[in-house]
């Protein structure tokens, strides 16, 4: 799985990690890199400089758990019944030694941290808080230093459901600080300098329904610069949301991440991405992959994509590396959420690299070998062996086996770019729809312009009362075919009715 820059994944991830002196971690700052705002905006929470402090005494009824006693909180949670409420001392609280040992929750259990309570895995630990019980609370608690394997998570490792996490800070962790499951709540968090992920929404079983992220501050996360290790991965960033049916992301603070801020990858569903500020990720602020139905709104998106999009650039690629990166993505009213189409409306991108691409890669579909995300299907077929042929290449398979980027309307924003502040001489102004020339398997029915033709001018994706100020330029149908705004609003594209456009100084 990953994201698809026409048939391949993203090359290897940039340099050194920078972290804000804001967020009270070290910097290592590096030219090429730009740096978030010291503040974020006011409906932002700052929470990794700021956290918030849990109760200093132990709540009536609570269960103390004492940091001097190793194991103390494990053996606490096995000895006491469900719904039991746990307090935890100011000091650092450790587990057995034993990379399996971990704390396993019973319903509804609440674990509280006391100011200066830390959870800390030693680097010897591999999980936090895992097994299957639902409806469980972690809430002020600093949970550190634990080593989960790649692609898994520290807090609710297994993914169960119903979790509320909130108040917490959970940093320099390897692979995800916390896994997600259904109704979970994930509220003025520190997700902090964790190995892979911040959150990692995967369920290996079903998928994750209603999720909330809200009010967290998601920064300098993939320390462990996984695209060099394991170069096209697609593994890395901010968050990243898998096979989630109803998610609301809003409020978040999503920067410094090594790689993209948020990354919905996989038959995702019924999004709201509202009032965020994200900005300074060495990638794509967002990426909306093989998913479906979004609303992405009132956003503040600023400075990203600086790393990644300069990389390509002055590798000679003319690719429209994007800052918001719809893939195979779009509105199907088949399907069931609160919207059916993508809808981009009201946010704000400014001096980013590029910024809104519309891609669809020809030769990705059900059954084909080009399709990276290994056995899925879209929404539409469940068995992705039903798209072969002759079959596929008649109604209904022929549409249905293809995620498709259709039916985004991209309206009333505002998108600003000065290239003496990004820096930039070329390749960093484009806005874009278009696709590959359709080549492989021999057997697609989707081959040669069909699909470019289709994204282009067929599909209903529409720019229209946006404002530009900067020197913009615009891509169409193929990255060799470069507009400027007057041929975009012309036949045959037709884009940005009602748009204005002001180009100003500076580059």
């Amino acid at each position: 799985m990953g994201i698809k820059w026409r048939h391949w994944t993203l090359p290897a991830a940039p340099l050194a990690l920078v972290l804000l002196a804001a967020t009270g971690c070290d910097s290592a700052p590096d030219d090429a890199r730009p740096k978030s705002d010291a503040a974020p905006s006011r409906s932002v929470a700052r929470v990794c400089a700021k956290p918030a402090a849990g109760p200093a005494k132990a709540p009536e009824g609570a269960v103390t758990v004492d940091p001097a006693v190793v194991g103390d909180l494990a053996a606490k949670t096995k000895s006491n019944p469900a719904n039991t409420t746990f307090w935890l001392r100011p000091g650092k609280h450790r587990l057995d030694p034993n990379r399996y040992s971990q704390v396993v929750p019973k319903k509804g259990n609440r674990y509280l941290g006391a100011p200066g309570a830390v959870f800390d895995g030693g680097k010897k630990n591999q999980y936090a808080f895992g097994g299957a019980a639902p409806d469980v609370t972690i809430s002020h608690l600093t949970v550190q230093r634990f080593v989960a394997p790649h692609d898994q998570g520290v807090v609710n490792h297994d993914s169960a459901d119903g979790w509320v996490i909130e108040h917490a800070t959970i940093q320099h962790n390897s692979a995800a600080g916390l896994m997600a499951g259904a109704r979970q709540r994930v509220r003025a968090n520190c997700l902090r300098a964790n190995g892979q992920y911040g959150m990692n929404a995967y369920k290996a079983k079903g998928r994750i329904r209603d999720l909330v992220v809200e009010g967290n501050e998601i920064v300098g996360n993939n320390t462990g610069d996984w695209e060099r290790k394991r170069k096209g991965c697609g593994c890395t960033g901010g968050i990243k949301f898998w096979a989630v049916n109803g998610a609301d992301v809003r409020g978040n603070w999503v920067h410094d991440n090594r790689g993209t801020g948020l990354w919905a990858d996989t038959n995702n569903n019924d999004f709201r991405i509202e009032g965020n500020l994200i900005e300074a990720n060495d990638g794509a602020a967002l990426i909306y992959e093989t998913s479906y139905n979004a609303v992405i709104r009132k956003n503040t998106i600023r400075k990203n994509n600086w790393v990644e999009g300069r990389r390509e650039a002055e590798s000679g690629d003319n690719f429209p590396f994007a800052t918001i990166y719809l893939s195979e993505s779009g509105g199907e009213p088949r399907i069931r959420a609160r919207t059916d189409k993508i809808d981009v409306d009201r946010n704000v991108l400014e001096n980013n690299w590029s910024g809104i691409t519309l891609w669809e890669n020809a030769d990705r579909f059900c059954n084909s070998p080009a399709n990276t995300s290994t056995g899925d299907c879209t929404l539409l077929v469940k068995k992705a062996d039903r798209c072969a042929r002759p079959k596929i290449a008649t109604a209904p398979l022929y549409a249905d086996c293809r995620w498709k980027t259709q039916r985004v309307d991209i309206h009333d924003n505002r998108f600003v770019l000065d290239k003496s502040v990004v820096e930039c001489t070329s390749r960093c102004d484009r806005m874009a729809v278009l696709a590959n020339y359709g080549t492989y398997p021999e057997w697609s029915p989707y081959q040669g312009e069909r699909v470019a033709d289709a994204i282009t001018r067929k599909q209903d994706n529409r720019w229209h009362d946006n404002v530009y100020l900067g020197p913009w330029k615009f891509v169409a149908h193929n990255p060799s075919k470069v507009l400027d705004f007057g041929e975009w609003q012309g036949t045959p594209y037709r884009q940005d009715k009602g748009s204005t456009f002001r180009a100003r100084d500076g580059g």
